[in-house]
């Protein structure tokens, strides 16, 4: 292969591309990634669900395949083939590791809010108000709950997650998991029974 052919990356063929993109040509990478980016981002994004997850897969993506695509085989699988192969194990390799990172108090502090301070619809005033006031009530009991068991619902009831996602959430066994959202809900039971028992704010 020569210059004339790297100048032309757009018109040759997929394995001819890889070989310029091994190389390192700037035009033929160019091409490369124009190629096959349709293709690789929607893989991600079928594997992520997260758009801009999806986005940095496809970067990690192309990476790897400039730093394999010396090694690439056309026997063994198009590059088509080669390419998806890669998309699939980066993207998986994604979600794991976000799986892997407990979900931080700050995180979770800002689900909280926006679950609880959403809009109540109500036009009225006072009910608006009145539906407020209940709203920072929720918010002070749950944060009187241990932290772990404070996430643990928060993840569930805010965040729609289900015990085994919260469980590699926390990167805790799915049996910890339960207990800590059963613990957790039956604390704030019985902080609400307490509350409407003597009028008391919640502690």
């Amino acid at each position: 292969m020569d210059v004339v052919l790297f100048s032309r990356a757009n018109q040759v063929d997929d394995v001819t591309l890889v070989a310029a993109f091994a190389l390192g040509d700037e035009q033929a990478s160019v091409a490369f990634v124009r190629r096959f980016q349709d293709s690789v981002y929607g893989l991600a994004l079928s594997v992520t669900r997260e758009p801009a997850l999806a986005e940095d897969v496809s970067q990690e993506v192309f990476v790897r395949a400039w730093r394999a695509a010396g090694s690439y085989d056309p026997r063994r699988a198009s590059v088509l083939t080669w390419l998806l192969t890669i998309t699939r194990n980066a993207a998986i390799d994604a979600v794991r590791a976000r799986r892997a990172t407990p979900a931080t108090d700050a995180t979770l502090e800002r689900l909280i809010d926006v679950a609880l301070r959403s809009d109540p619809g109500p036009d009225d005033p006072e009910q608006r108000a009145l539906t407020t006031l209940e709203s920072e009530r929720a918010l002070r009991r749950l944060r009187a709950l241990p932290p772990e068991q404070a996430r643990a619902v928060a993840l569930a009831v805010f965040g729609g997650c289900t015990a085994a996602e919260i469980g590699r959430q926390e990167n805790i066994p799915l049996g910890t998991a339960k207990t800590r959202i059963r613990s957790g809900l039956r604390r704030l039971r019985d902080s609400l029974k307490e509350e409407r028992r003597d009028g008391s704010p919640p502690r």
